[in-house]
């Protein structure tokens, strides 16, 4: 059953596949973050007896799955739907979690971690594509609050699964593989919650000239390939972007990048934090960016991705720049509250912004290409990082992340400079 797409002011968020996207987003990455971040370094080093370079590399096959299946898996769910793209590929993610619990050596864990990141592939441009096309059913258009929405799912799951993982290991339950069948569980549940997702959001234009059939539909069957070198051509034919957008949306994820393997150390070095004053700090920088993203969301909406987005990366410059330089406590909480204001902004507005930069034509397709873009970001990020950290200074990852922030400042400007001059030359 598709969505309905009665034209509606702003996207619901009870809409029933904003709902349903939202707890699979959650679900997710509260499996993804609890088996990453808590459970697998630490299984896979002192259970297994495994080399970090081997734990290193496991991790690096999960995010090589992730990033690059993500295109495929978009034109995969212009064909076949949401709801069988989903379920497809959430199996996977029960499959490897079966694999981890019985893997006994470095080969099984790294096939293991790489299906995992394969499992997890369409789970961005299925819900981009989703909200940009119910987007396109309201009268403004706009997504702003739904992106933000989804954004607070992801970090929630993110933050939430491995201090539940945490919470169990600390209080008896020093079984891992006890653990990795209560993360079972949760899998098998987000592959419930996928089978009621719609097939289709909409029909209509989009359905008849991209490709995707209907039931009854009288036109011959493509092979693979001459499908997929018709969507190529489509998308080459519709994708009338601004070319300093493809240098954004990389920037938009190396800043990112370049901050999340230093921020421990730098908190354990520089700032000599206890971890219960790490764990305050990251509250105060996540609690803050979570709460902050629906009402950012909304505001978005009504007045326009161009500010927020202007304000985000100016902030973020700023107080980014300062935390790589301050060392009094109060100090250190008020600069980290300001990055995560700086993001609140920055994450919804920059989805809407790119949102309305996707052409209504295999928007999973370019959806698939924009994210792979955007992830190769946090590839380089962290290798940067370290090279930064370890020649340079503890605190000039922080700079450079912050030097990336008042660039994608500039050249938001000129996207949106050149966007409007395109536009009054169309007139």
């Amino acid at each position: 059953m598709p969505v309905n797409t009665q034209q509606r002011t702003h996207i619901s968020l009870a809409s029933p596949f904003i709902i349903e996207m939202w707890i699979i987003i959650f679900l997710v990455e509260f499996v993804k973050g609890s088996l990453l971040v808590a459970l697998l370094p630490v299984y896979m080093e002192n259970v297994l007896g495994l080399s970090v370079t081997v734990v290193g590399l496991a991790f690096a096959l999960q995010y090589l799955g992730d990033n690059l299946f993500r295109s495929p898996s978009g034109w995969i769910m212009e064909r076949i739907g949401y709801r069988w793209t989903m379920t497809g590929a959430l199996l996977m993610i029960a499959v490897a979690v079966v694999l981890i619990i019985y893997a006994k050596d470095a080969v099984s864990l790294s096939l293991a971690c790489l299906i995992l990141g394969i499992g997890t592939s369409p789970l961005w441009p299925c819900v981009m594509t989703g909200v940009t096309e119910l987007a396109g059913s309201t009268k403004s258009g706009s997504s702003g609050a739904a992106m933000g929405a989804v954004e607070m799912a992801s970090l929630a799951g993110t933050g939430i699964g491995p201090i539940t993982v945490n919470f169990l290991m600390d209080h008896g339950h020093q079984s891992y593989r006890a653990v990795f069948f209560v993360l079972l569980a949760f899998a098998a549940a987000v592959v419930a919650v996928a089978l009621l997702l719609p097939a289709r959001i909409s029909h209509g234009v989009h359905a008849a000239t991209h490709g995707i059939q209907a039931p009854d539909a009288a036109r011959p069957k493509l092979s693979p390939l001459a499908s997929l070198r018709r969507t190529l051509r489509q998308v080459k034919q519709s994708l009338k972007v601004s070319r300093l957008l493809y240098p954004a949306l990389f920037l938009q994820a190396f800043a990112i990048g370049l901050m999340t393997p230093v921020v421990t150390l730098f908190t354990r070095t520089e700032l000599h934090l206890s971890p219960t004053q790490f764990n305050l700090l990251l509250i105060a920088g996540g609690g803050i960016t979570v709460l902050a993203l629906i009402p950012a969301g909304k505001l978005v909406d009504r007045i326009g991705t161009g500010a927020f987005l202007n304000t985000g990366f100016l902030l973020a410059a700023i107080s980014l720049a300062t935390f790589a330089h301050v060392r009094r406590l109060p100090f250190v909480f008020v600069v980290v509250a300001l990055v995560g204001i700086s993001y609140a902004f920055i994450l919804p507005a920059w989805n809407a912004f790119i949102a309305k930069q996707v052409p209504k034509g295999e928007r999973g397709t370019v959806w698939g290409i924009f994210l792979t873009l955007q992830g190769s970001g946090m590839v380089a990020g962290p290798i940067v990082s370290g090279k930064l950290w370890d020649s340079v200074g503890h605190g000039v990852p922080f700079v450079a992340s912050a030097s990336v922030m008042v660039l994608l400042f500039v050249l938001h400007l000129a996207i949106v400079h050149r966007t409007k001059r395109k536009a009054g030359h169309s007139h």
